[in-house]
């Protein structure tokens, strides 16, 4: 049943010319012919942003689970399997039910042009209207005011976590035009909570939002510093907690868990019966694969890391330059990425990096791209033909550490190898 998934996702790819080509016209289409799922949804938590959406939505799914909620859950993209994108009732989706769900779909369409994210979006909100919870967190794939998730028309909350410059070519130049593409899913929300942002974008953020009085902000309504080494304390409105840190690495993460605390605490506070003595425990047990994840290895100590665009790469060479390590990098990147800008981030804090072209991807980076970028920056580079020549290659070496980043899809790929 996997191949035949398989097969059936890679028909759903070839139903328009162009992978992403954002309007909301093509899927309210299909689903008016699935009796409109998505008007049929459970009590919906929506999040947009450049980085730190799949973080903020597993402490918050965490949270909520330990609170005795089911919650129903759409990220994207997977690391190993499409299965991971679809979460009912706190469950990964089961393949047969899956490979049902998107054949019907696909005979309902007729072969009419729609993208992948479109129709898998569709067949998500079918599945999430069959199937009871009490809640729907909703990850957004691209943008915000026109990404396929945005048909939704009645949202407890609006999350936006940190935005930066990505998908350009999409969004807009600036981070005017990004950001305020974000915001395009704040419309029909009950309450909006804006995370840890960059000045200019909390200025556009402002200036955008300033008439709506139900727009919770970091460090007006929320907060959180450092404590001790194993603390950090949690401030919301006239509330202190004091939490031990998340088990996911990188200060960023501190940031996710604040915007999923106060998430939590906006919840409460409008009726949903949400216990705060276990905010701890949900915050310091919420595992995130690919992630800054660490993994021993063969006498050597592993970091995988999908960061793929500035914001990401900003997080992990600050996450490098504080452990003081200088790893070699396994490394690959889809060409719609800032691949300069993302290896010259980081080239202060990394020693070698040797170049991967990403297994089954038409759109990534060749081995001898990557190598001329990173002779553009004086970055020691080798090129390899395969992964596993890449790890033989690294295993080999005498670097103890060894980080893997550059694309989500990447990481996947040698987590599957090595785990």
């Amino acid at each position: 049943m996997i191949n035949k998934t398989e097969k059936l996702l890679a028909q759903l790819v070839k139903l328009h010319p162009k992978y992403i080509d954002l309007s909301l016209d093509r899927l309210k289409i299909l689903l008016k012919k699935l009796g409109d799922p998505h008007l049929n949804l459970p009590t919906t938590i929506h999040i947009a942003g450049t980085n730190g959406k799949g973080s903020t939505l597993s402490f918050l799914q965490n949270i909520l689970k330990n609170n005795k909620y089911s919650c129903h859950a759409y990220i994207s993209p997977h690391l190993n399997r499409f299965n991971e994108r679809i979460i009912i009732n706190n469950k990964e989706i089961n393949t047969n039910k899956l490979h049902n769900t998107l054949k019907l779909i696909k005979k309902i369409n007729k072969n009419k042009p729609i993208t992948f994210f479109e129709i898998t979006t569709a067949a998500a909100f079918l599945l999430f209207s069959k199937n009871k919870a009490d809640f729907l967190l909703l990850e957004t794939g691209l943008g915000g005011r026109l990404d396929a998730t945005n048909v939704i028309t009645k949202k407890e909350l609006s999350i936006i976590t940190s935005i930066s410059i990505d998908h350009q070519e999409f969004l807009g130049k600036t981070l005017k035009k990004i950001t305020k593409e974000k915001l395009g899913i704040t419309n029909y929300s009950n309450n909006i909570l804006i995370a840890k942002q960059k000045s200019e974008v909390n200025k556009i953020i402002y200036s955008k939002l300033k008439k709506n009085n139900n727009v919770f902000y970091f460090k007006k309504h929320f907060n959180f510093y450092e404590n001790q080494s194993s603390k950090f304390l949690f401030r919301y409105k006239n509330k202190k907690f004091n939490f031990d840190k998340p088990r996911l690495l990188g200060n960023h993460q501190l940031e996710n868990a604040s915007t999923a605390l106060a998430s939590a605490m906006i919840l409460q506070s409008n009726g949903f019966k949400i216990n705060e003595k276990k905010f701890n425990k949900s915050i310091k047990t919420t595992i995130w694969p690919g992630r800054l994840e660490f993994v021993n290895l063969n006498n050597k100590k592993i970091i995988l890391d999908g960061s793929h665009n500035i914001g990401g790469a900003e997080k992990l060479n600050l996450f490098l330059k504080e452990k003081k390590i200088k790893p070699i990098v396994l490394f690959g990147m889809l060409n719609n990425k800032p691949i300069y800008e993302f290896l010259k981030t980081i080239s202060n804090n990394v020693s070698k990096v040797v170049a991967v072209r990403i297994p089954k991807e038409k759109n990534a980076f060749t081995v001898e791209e990557i190598n001329n970028y990173c002779k553009t920056i004086s970055l020691e580079c080798v090129n390899k033909k395969s992964i596993n020549d890449a790890l033989y290659y690294i295993f080999h070496s005498n670097k103890k550490n060894v980080l893997i980043t550059g694309s989500l899809y990447l990481v996947g790929k040698v987590r599957e190898k090595i785990l």
